[in-house]
């Protein structure tokens, strides 16, 4: 299995000065930085080789740590297309830079339990979150009559990644608008969407039918896996459940 981490976000203002770089992956938590949990968690799984996409701060940051640094692009889906294409025939664990509470015991099991799907993502409900994390910002999103969390990594089954990837950019570039990616799963979903009826099963059927292949959210992921830097907020949080009183 091959990981990929992705660590090209920027920050900036309020946010870039209180973690002293505007790299967010170079964000201190405790001893170490930010994308060091993904690097420590992905080793500690399996992963037999280490991929990081980044810029020169991240290269230098990385060195010696992990097999290959993949020069960044401006754009974030050009980042995506490097890190699924550096896969090829191998299973792909994509993950991002941003997750402080990520260690290999949350993250192995996420991965042996997508081992029977081709594309996987980790799903946890807003009140395994919250007992995890009380007091954290929310990041939960309303699916159907439940409340859930969604994960900052991906597993790709051998050879999936290529094959998959356009409908991944295009699921990219809706990441922030729930609305967005709702319409990218067809008008009857949307509408489902829309009067509070979709569910995640339905996704996943779409999923599969848009991808051609068996694609599923894994429940009762670890939250860990699904608390992820946005903010400045979030980042405070981290810091919080993260260094000693």
């Amino acid at each position: 299995m091959i990981a990929v981490i992705t660590a090209g976000g920027r920050v900036h203002g309020a946010f870039a000065e209180a973690i002293g770089t505007d790299v967010k992956a170079l964000a201190p938590i405790g001893p170490r930085a930010l994308i060091d949990a993904a690097i420590d968690a992905a080793r500690a799984t399996g992963a037999e080789h280490i991929s990081i996409v980044g810029g020169d701060a991240v290269r230098k940051h990385c060195a010696g740590r992990v097999d290959e640094i993949i020069p960044e692009d401006a754009g974030g889906r050009e980042n995506l297309r490097r890190a699924i294409s550096r896969a090829a025939d191998r299973p792909l664990l994509l993950m991002t830079s941003d997750l402080p509470f990520i260690e290999d015991e949350s993250l192995g099991a996420f991965v042996r339990a997508a081992r029977g799907a081709k594309v996987a993502l980790p799903v946890t409900s807003e009140a395994e979150y919250v007992a995890a994390y009380p007091g954290a910002p929310p990041h939960a999103t309303a699916i159907g009559g439940e409340r859930v969390v969604n994960g900052s990594v991906a597993f790709f089954a051998s050879g999936v990644g290529a094959r998959v990837l356009p409908a991944a950019q295009r699921l990219f570039d809706a990441r922030k608008s729930l609305w967005r990616m709702a319409l990218l799963l067809g008008p009857r979903l949307a509408t489902r969407f829309a009067l509070g009826r979709l569910t995640i099963a339905d996704i996943e059927h779409r999923a599969a039918d848009v991808l051609g292949v068996r694609a599923v959210a894994v429940r009762n992921s670890s939250p860990a896996l699904c608390y992820d830097v946005d903010t400045l907020e979030d980042y405070r949080y981290a810091i919080s459940r993260t260094t000693p009183d």
